[in-house]
């Protein structure tokens, strides 16, 4: 039987000043951003898309920058890393960038036969890199980072949770996922044994519950192929009682929501039709693209989000 989540479609998170946020990951980290567009909900904040070359599901990290929003707090009930996946020699190399940029890090350390490198964003945002030879997706570079040592996607993400066991029921049961490997209080699962899927739930009872604000991430999304395997995932989701929302249109993905059993905000979302919908390949992310029910207000919406610059010389 075909699988209806086939891994992670993109994360989400907060941040603090929109510049600052593009200047971090298109120019430190070299991710595209390949679509600037604003909040559904909030028209006046971006939404920011970065990925690969076209965003493809496993790429995308995405971000609403709420000009001088407050830090929220790590804690459980959150997703509190998430983590982009290299090759294994390109350790030295990131190494000496986050030193140059000025980021701090720790590590490297080794998990589950793997290298790590946890450092944080401007806003404390939680992030990894991961050095392996698992992951044979070619990487995107602007061409100030070379190509062999570019981001290839995610690797997978960190979620603490008071107790795994109905978190992990939930990926197990209803969303396709497989137990992958464990040790200590951190247990690993994914629908395909690959970069790009792997959730860790970290038992973390000790902890703080998590606060929302910037530096936090407000959801996780997961991928599925179609319209047809969100509703066959809708109603998976609906027997197990956790009021997934009705079908959401987002323009590039339609996308149902529902909160895990550890209170972390889960979407499954449509794989199509992606972000050349309305932007040419070489073209992603250099225009403001304005949902329909806003493209009457652009005028308005230009004038009220702050202007940026996506000049990344700088960062060679």
């Amino acid at each position: 039987m075909d699988k209806l989540i086939t891994g992670i479609h993109h994360i989400t998170a907060l941040a603090s000043d929109a510049q600052h946020n593009i200047d971090f990951y298109c120019g430190v980290l070299g991710l595209r951003l390949v679509k600037k567009t604003v909040n559904f909900d909030a028209p006046e904040v971006y939404h920011f898309y970065y990925g690969d070359e076209i965003g493809q599901p496993g790429t995308i990290l995405t971000f609403f920058p709420y000009q001088g929003l407050s830090g929220g707090r790590h804690g459980k009930g959150m997703l509190n890393t998430t983590s982009f996946s290299l090759a294994s020699s390109s350790l030295g190399f990131w190494e000496e960038r986050l030193k140059k940029f000025g980021v701090n890090y720790k590590g490297p350390s080794d998990r589950f036969e793997e290298t790590v490198l946890y450092f944080e964003d401007g806003d404390g945002l939680g992030l990894e890199l991961i050095f392996s030879d698992k992951d044979q997706r070619p990487g995107f570079t602007y061409g100030h980072i070379p190509a062999e040592h570019s981001i290839k996607g995610f690797y997978g993400a960190e979620l603490w949770v008071e107790g795994y066991e109905k978190s992990a029921a939930l990926l197990t049961e209803q969303m396709d996922h497989v137990a992958i490997a464990e040790k200590g209080n951190r247990f690993r699962y994914a629908a395909k044994d690959a970069p790009g899927h792997y959730i860790d739930l970290v038992c973390m009872p000790d902890s703080l519950r998590g606060l929302s604000g910037a530096g936090t991430v407000h959801h996780i999304a997961f991928s599925t192929p179609d319209a047809q395997t969100q509703l066959d995932a809708r109603v998976r989701i609906s027997q197990r009682m956790l009021n997934p929302t009705p079908v959401l249109d987002r323009s590039y993905f339609t996308s149902i929501y529902f909160r895990e059993p550890g209170g972390i905000l889960f979407e499954i979302a449509t794989a199509g039709p992606g972000f050349m919908i309305d932007e040419k390949k070489e073209e992603l992310g250099t225009s403001l693209k304005l949902p329909n029910q806003y493209e009457a207000y652009r005028e308005q919406i230009e004038k009220t989000v702050v202007p940026i610059n996506l000049n990344f010389e700088k960062y060679r």
